[in-house]
């Protein structure tokens, strides 16, 4: 299984209009190869570098395995959206408050849709998962906040 996005390729920096003051959403994400007993797919993204720890930024589960594309703004029906480490139900997208950071996307391939309702947190996540995971997939992005603007002169 392969997971990548149009925005960046994997192990790079985010392009910076994604990283705009204004801006909280997330690059569309392509998936490629997802294995044939799947049954339900699983979206997460998280943030190693956080001064929290690993901050999640989102979960996506029961996604039909037949997804090829995720886009945070329109989901397939039937998935279900969880809590991220900040308490908030949906996307966290970047910028980072401070510093460079890197932004770890996990697609997980399941064999079987999880009886898990939306609002679930990331423990009750990683608890459901337990002996379900055929194959994972990552993809990795640096991530920094915009250089404030210089003054101008007068």
């Amino acid at each position: 299984m392969r997971v990548f996005s149009p925005a960046f390729e994997d192990g790079e920096m985010i392009p910076a209009h994604w990283c705009a003051p204004a801006s909280d959403t997330l690059p569309r994400l392509e998936i490629e190869d997802v294995p044939a007993q799947a049954v339900s797919l699983v979206a997460i993204l998280e943030d190693p570098d956080s001064p929290l720890g690993t901050a999640t930024h989102w979960l996506v589960w029961n996604i039909p395995p037949e997804t090829r594309y995720l886009d945070p703004q329109d989901l397939p029906a039937g998935t279900c959206v969880g809590m991220d480490t900040f308490g908030q139900a949906g996307e966290m997208g970047p910028p980072p408050p401070n510093g460079r950071r890197h932004y770890r996307w996990e697609i997980l391939a399941l064999d079987a849709v999880l009886d898990l309702p939306s609002g679930a947190s990331r423990v009750q996540l990683d608890r459901s998962l337990r002996g379900h995971l055929v194959e994972r997939a990552r993809l990795t992005a640096i991530v920094e906040p915009p250089e404030p603007e210089a003054p101008h002169g007068d």
